[in-house]
């Protein structure tokens, strides 16, 4: 089954990517909010060395884009260890409306990241 991600035109007006963002932010940042491996919650498993064959940068320049988008733009965050990365606020620009399927996706998505604290429901 295809996976879409819709990404609303209002990214390219909101005010932390007109003034804040470079090009190569902006690039990299919907990137992440699009690629293959993304979740409706916004956190998944991706390697640097992936985001660097897809977009066409090297890997130090997508450490260095990575760096302003968790330190300076407050984001991403970036796990070295597990390669995970979280999208803060994935849904204000990626639409996730779709009742009652998006909402089981969404479910899912949590259950496995921490079952502990979906068990009731």
């Amino acid at each position: 089954m295809a996976k879409y991600r819709v990404v609303y035109t209002q990214f390219w007006d909101d005010p932390k990517v007109v003034e804040e963002m470079t090009p190569e932010d902006k690039y990299v940042f919907l990137y992440l909010l699009t690629n293959k491996n993304t979740k409706q919650i916004g956190i998944y498993t991706i390697t640097k060395r992936q985001m660097a064959f897809d977009t066409g940068y090297s890997q130090e320049a997508i450490q260095s884009i990575l760096e302003r988008l968790i330190n300076k733009h407050r984001l991403v965050k970036y796990n070295d260890e597990t390669r995970e990365i979280a999208v803060k606020n994935g849904g204000k620009f990626n639409s996730i409306r779709g009742g009652k399927p998006v909402e089981d996706c969404v479910r899912s998505c949590f259950c496995k990241l921490q079952p502990i604290y979906m068990e009731n429901g």
